[in-house]
């Protein structure tokens, strides 16, 4: 599990902005792909989950962005 980590934060130093922006973009549709198979009685719940997932992991993206905007 560490080899796997080492190597993903090398791809990750060795990628610009638009690499990460493909990424992303790759993983929302993966998303919504996953998020259209599922039955209408469990919508709910996995709603709920997504979007603690996307604010526990959007608002410390936006703190580290606003640092550095800060920065610059």
């Amino acid at each position: 599990m560490n080899k796997l980590f080492e190597v993903a934060d090398r791809y990750i130093e060795t990628s610009d902005w638009r690499i990460i922006a493909v990424l992303k973009f790759c993983l929302i549709s993966l998303g919504v792909m996953l998020g259209m198979g599922v039955r209408e009685e469990h919508k709910k719940p996995v709603l709920a989950a997504a979007l603690s997932v996307f604010f526990a992991t959007y608002i410390p993206l936006m703190a580290k962005f606003f640092r550095v905007f800060r920065e610059f």
